[in-house]
């Protein structure tokens, strides 16, 4: 009995101990096997990885990113994506992303969306419509104008301003379409500011006559008389011009300012007179009206009230305006007057900075030096926010007298300078600075060494 015990327990002690060598032999092959590794794939491919099988939120995120950098190298691989996903979320994303950009190539998946819309979901349907208007879509007109002929309130305004984008060349046709519809078909007050609108966005003579008497109408609601009045100005028509005139006179300020800026496309002494005049109204909204105005005329009249209303006015955007007539108008009278502001260390920094920016739009060879000057003080001081406008100003100047400051962001610049640094370069074909470019390709910084590899490619230096 003893022995049969004693062979049983010898068996169960060598089996163990055999199991374990076997167990710690298959581990060890295990560990000594070489593992399958992946390759690290680039960012472009991560994106690409993200666009065919990535999550809503995640193309949401990647959309976002895209639009941060400027970029449209994924846009054939989002309008494939279009073409074969039904998820609300990214639909609207990319037509929101086109559109924005009036970026082409989705008019017939917005078309499709209109036309199946029982089966979208409204905010699909209404995305549609907006990437329709902004890119200008001619082969929408028919479809944008069934939609209306249903009278789904819920797409009416939308509908109606598209349908005015996308007129081009059958303004006249489009327009009497609205016309008919504002006069017959009871749009609703809801929506007749739509087809006001839209009016001007066809350029269509044939409505000014309609526009006028809307704005002209005492009795009409301030809305529609608001909505009139941009609608003539943006037609352009001379026959519009008196109701135009009319209107800078009206009891509501908001009318006043509204016809002031829409005095800009005309001429004429009595227009020159209306614009200097309401340089004097006490609503800030018709002060701003009358520099818009003067701005797009050019009106060189007006630079001795734009340099008031920019060193005196209480309401900083009646300053801003009038700092960017200022600039448009570009002669060397305000050109002098925005050099005075700018240069003036106690002159308030936002004055400063939009005088800095208009210099050096008409002038960057004259006026980029000083502003470098100005750059390198703020940096001096430590004073943040003066010296990245100052950094932005000339970060878009045109001239080679920045050649120098650009090669200096390359050797010692941060993150912001080098990046206007490309910028800087790609403006003024710095084709010198190549090398600095093509350094900043392998910079860690992904967002960086794609604008270098952009920067490259406009230049024609790519290989």
């Amino acid at each position: 009995m003893n022995h049969v015990y004693a062979r049983c327990v010898f068996v169960w002690v060598f089996f163990s101990l055999t199991g374990t060598l076997f167990s710690q032999e298959t581990s060890s092959q295990k560990r000594s096997t070489p593992a399958s590794v992946s390759p690290v794939k680039s960012e472009e491919e991560r994106r690409l990885d993200t666009i065919h099988y990535g999550t809503e939120t995640e193309i949401a995120a990647l959309i976002q990113t895209l639009k941060s950098e400027n970029t449209d190298y994924l846009d054939d691989e989002l309008i494939t994506l279009m073409q074969n996903t039904r998820n609300r979320n990214i639909l609207a994303g990319v037509f929101s992303f086109f559109g924005d950009r009036n970026k082409e190539g989705l008019e017939e998946r917005a078309i499709q969306a209109i036309e199946n819309r029982d089966d979208e979901a409204n905010e699909i349907v209404f995305a549609a419509i907006d990437y329709l208007g902004k890119v200008k879509a001619a082969a929408a007109i028919s479809p944008l104008e069934k939609l209306l002929d249903t009278e789904e309130r819920r797409f009416m305004g939308s509908t109606f301003k598209a349908l005015g984008r996308v007129s081009g060349d059958k303004g006249d046709e489009v327009a009497a379409y609205l016309l008919d519809y504002y006069t017959n078909r009871n749009p609703g007050d809801e929506n007749r500011r739509e087809i006001i609108t839209a009016l001007g966005e066809t350029g269509s003579k044939a409505s000014v006559s309609f526009l006028a008497d809307i704005a002209g109408n005492n009795e009409e609601r301030v809305v529609l008389r608001i909505a009139a009045v941009d609608a003539l100005s943006k037609i352009g028509d001379d026959t519009g011009l008196e109701a135009i005139l009319q209107a800078v006179s009206a009891a509501d300020p908001n009318i006043r300012s509204t016809a002031l800026t829409a005095l800009g496309p005309f001429s004429g002494n009595q227009v020159d007179a209306t614009i200097l005049e309401s340089f004097r109204d006490s609503y800030y909204r018709t002060r701003i009206g009358a520099a818009d105005a003067a701005a797009k005329r050019k009106l060189t009249g007006a630079v001795p009230y734009l340099r008031f209303r920019a060193e005196n006015d209480e309401v900083p955007t009646v300053k801003d305006a009038a700092i960017r007539s200022l600039g448009a108008i570009g002669n060397q009278e305000a050109l002098s007057s925005l050099e005075s502001l700018f240069t003036e260390r106690k002159t308030p920094d936002r004055v400063r900075l939009l005088a800095a920016e208009m210099l050096i739009n008409n002038n960057a060879d004259t006026y980029a030096d000083q502003v470098i000057v100005e750059l390198d003080e703020a940096k001096r001081k430590n004073q943040t926010a003066l010296y990245n406008g100052f950094l932005k100003a000339i970060g878009g100047a045109k001239t080679k007298r920045v050649e120098d400051l650009t090669r200096r962001f390359f050797a010692s610049g941060g993150v912001i300078e080098k990046s206007y640094a490309l910028d800087m370069t790609a403006n003024n074909e710095f084709r010198s600075l190549a090398t600095e470019v093509r350094a900043l390709t392998e910079d860690k910084n992904g967002s960086l060494a794609r604008k270098a590899q952009g920067t490259l490619q406009k230049l024609g230096l790519t290989e």
